[in-house]
């Protein structure tokens, strides 16, 4: 990728190191890098790693500045032609924010710390399409301040070098070139030397007296550089005087940081420094202007992961507990410091890597950057249903491994919940002109999958349907049904309107051969449609350690035998739940099968679920916790048998080559209990309870032989799901043409 970094500048801070580490982690996993500051110490570290650097006065908030920075940064993103922007700090992510507007580049942001958030500063922040923070406490402040989408926030680390960060690391040049006795105890310090910044820094050579006192001819070296620098070094030479002997020492601003942090025995700091001396296996006390933390331990790691090592919300840093604890550190035997170290090395290799910092973020520019193809997708997105879920969820993975050059943006009843469970770019589906202005923008529209073109729910959802294919097509976008099953329609006026879409799409594919059929007496002519299968025949499962877990939460002991139960509400059933009772009993009686009732849409299943358990003289157990189709599909993989109405219920079982009878509520379920060579326990309207279980003996006497059967299918089916995306690519490209 082409990547563009903006920042304020490259001197010596947290957010400037980190920047310089990700941007050079980028260019060494072979992304082509290019950063835009106002410069600093750092410039000539990025070009001799291969990386662009443009001047623009990106740190000053004046207007003639930010006119003339923004006019450079257009020059560059013109220049570059990046994949991603990429903004640390408000001024260039403000900047960004209003270029992207007009050059519709993807755009993302790092919050690095906390703005301030009043007046008119609200509107000079931009946190472009995607935010990563630096930890958890950014990432609830950008919710709670700026109302940022959480499923729009990553949460990345300050990753460091183990390399150039490593007890391998010298001291030995830098406690030459000041003059420092190798023998004699030296506390290390790196920080901004800024107003803001610098308070621990203060607080040390204030207490350079006593800590001579607690610490016999301790050596203070303090580094970095900013607007209190020359008062903080003129405090410091005062100090020295005083003592009789440099005990303070100023570098100013220093790009050898490792250096700095190798030379000292104790090292004291916040944020990136602080973990770069941990890298470098010194012990830390960790403390800054936001908070004081101390000397860092096991027992201190969560507290500190959640604030970043900042100290944010901790006590402020005091110098009475700061001199105690510097004592306290220089008490320690070698062994003890050495301990303290390993362990805060161990940490960083565990958790901060540089690796890991730059993957988080190639992640948040993969949602973003621009895609060859733009496609909406509409279907039955939104609803809490685990089988239109799994649909998406199917579809959505299958796209994503077919090709990275597909982008979907997903019609949704809850966008934000098809966002933060599918990371899917996602739209309401009944707010009419955002629909259009998404289908006027995409590549083609994808109708499905699922059974949308039915009148058997409402004609009111059959035309919805329709109206947003016909919108796509009126607006010249190709639709694509995607593996749809059709019907049952009963209406004249409705198979009418469906025999014309159906006939000006531009690709159709379906779930069944009964949906072709349908499509055929309703008088459409297509020879070019093409029947494949559901695309939950292409979703993978959890793990059987996870469906284990679940079946656990539910009271099913691990190796116990059980049937998956799968019901609804429907109207009109009569006694359907009592003879359906007596088949769940006879299940547990005849063949020791513990009953297991699964909810796939636990707002219209749980209702019917109790009226069936109410009515068993057998125990039952129910799966009544949150789940994804992913968890639905594990749990029901460890089942003997499932006995389902709901269709992707029987689509669930047969993905995992579990054998199932059938509840008819519908036509769509009876044909794909054809399509599946599977039995019907009857026909929920008018359900025979006798007649039920002994279809369920007759398949229990002849199991191992559907069993193999079912295998054999579903690895039939889940080779003509794959058929979907490679037709949909062939449609796109020719379209693209």
């Amino acid at each position: 990728m082409r990547i563009l970094m903006a920042t304020m500048g490259l001197d010596i801070g947290g957010a400037e190191t980190h920047i310089v580490e990700l941007s050079k982690q980028l260019r060494h996993m072979g992304h082509d890098v290019a950063i835009v500051s106002n410069g600093g110490v750092y410039v000539p570290e990025i070009t001799a790693a291969g990386i662009r650097h443009y001047q623009a006065p990106l740190h000053r908030r004046t207007f003639r500045d930010m006119r003339r920075a923004e006019k450079i940064l257009r020059d560059v993103i013109v220049r570059e032609d990046p994949d991603v922007v990429h903004a640390h700090a408000r001024i260039p992510a403000f900047l960004c924010g209003r270029l992207k507007r007009r050059m519709k580049f993807p755009f993302v942001t790092t919050a690095h710390w906390v703005f301030d958030a009043s007046g008119a500063l609200r509107y000079l922040t931009n946190w472009g399409e995607r935010t990563v923070a630096v930890s958890e406490d950014i990432k609830n402040y950008l919710i709670r301040e700026y109302g940022l989408p959480p499923e729009h926030i990553s949460v990345t680390i300050n990753g460091i070098d183990t390399e150039k960060f490593s007890p391998a690391v010298s001291g030995a040049r830098v406690i030459a070139e000041f003059g420092l006795d190798p023998e004699r105890p030296i506390l290390s310090y790196v920080s901004r030397m800024d107003a803001d910044r610098a308070l621990v820094a203060r607080q040390l050579i204030e207490l350079a007296p006593e800590l001579e006192r607690a610490v016999p001819g301790i050596q203070l070296l303090i580094a970095g550089g900013g607007n209190v620098l020359d008062e903080l070094r003129a405090r410091a030479e005062a100090v020295n005087r005083a003592l009789g002997r440099r005990c303070v020492t100023m570098t100013g601003p220093r790009t050898d940081v490792n250096e700095i942090a190798a030379a000292g025995d104790l090292f004291v700091g916040v944020s990136r420094a602080a973990l770069e001396a941990m890298a470098v296996g010194k012990p830390v006390i960790v403390a800054g202007n936001e908070g004081y933390q101390g000397l860092f331990g096991p027992e201190k790691l969560a507290q500190a992961q959640a604030g970043n090592f900042c100290c944010r919300g901790l006590p402020p840093s005091r110098p009475e507990v700061l001199l105690a604890d510097v004592a306290a550190a220089f008490a320690l035997s070698p062994a003890q410091r050495e301990q303290a170290g390993a362990y805060g090395r161990q940490v960083i290799l565990e958790h901060y890597s540089v690796r890991r910092m730059a993957g988080d973020c190639l992640a948040m520019y993969e949602q973003v950057r621009r895609r060859k193809y733009q496609v909406v997708m509409s279907g039955y997105y939104g609803f809490a249903n685990a089988g239109d879920d799994a649909i998406l969820d199917s579809i959505q993975q299958a796209i994503r491994e077919a090709s990275d050059e597909v982008a979907v943006t997903v019609l949704s009843k809850d966008p934000d919940m098809t966002r933060r469970q599918y990371g899917l770019d996602a739209i309401p589906r009944f707010r009419v002109w955002r629909v259009f202005s998404a289908l006027r923008r995409s590549d083609a529209l994808l109708s499905g999958g699922g059974s949308l073109l039915q009148d058997t729910t409402s004609t009111r959802s059959l035309l919805y349907y329709l109206s947003v294919i016909r919108c796509a097509q009126w607006l010249g976008k190709p639709v694509m049904l995607y593996a749809n099953g059709i019907g049952p329609v009963r209406k004249p006026a409705n198979r009418r309107r469906v025999k014309r879409v159906v006939e000006r799409a531009a690709l159709v594919t379906l779930r069944d051969h009964k949906s072709l059929q349908e499509l055929e007496e309703m008088g459409v002519c297509r020879r070019d449609a093409v029947v494949t299968a559901d695309p939950v025949f292409h979703l993978d499962a959890v793990s059987r350690e996870r469906a284990v877990e679940l079946l656990a939460a539910a009271g099913v002991e691990e190796g116990r035998p059980f049937v998956a139960v799968s019901v609804r509400e429907w109207p009109g059933v009569g006694d359907f739940y009592a003879q359906l009772a007596r088949l769940c009993d006879h299940l547990y009686q005849s063949y020791g099968l513990e009953v297991l009732f699964l909810l796939m849409q636990p707002g219209r299943d749980r209702g019917a679920a109790r009226q069936v358990r109410e009515k068993m003289a057998c125990p039952s157990h129910q799966l009544d916790v949150p789940c994804t189709p992913r968890e639905l599909m594990g749990v029901l993989g460890q089942a003997k048998l499932c006995l389902a109405m709901r269709l992707h219920t029987l689509i669930f079982a047969a993905r995992m080559a579990v054998p199932s009878l059938g509840l008819v509520y519908d036509p769509k379920v009876d044909s794909y209990l054809r399509e599946l060579d599977l039995p019907a326990a009857g026909e929920v309207e008018h359900f025979d309870g006798d007649e039920a279980i002994r279809r369920a003996d007759a398949l229990m006497a002849g199991y191992d032989r559907v069993l193999a059967r079912l295998r054999e299918k579903s690895a039939q089916l889940a080779q003509a799901a794959r058929e979907n995306e490679r037709l949909l690519l062939e449609m796109l490209e020719r379209a693209g043409k």
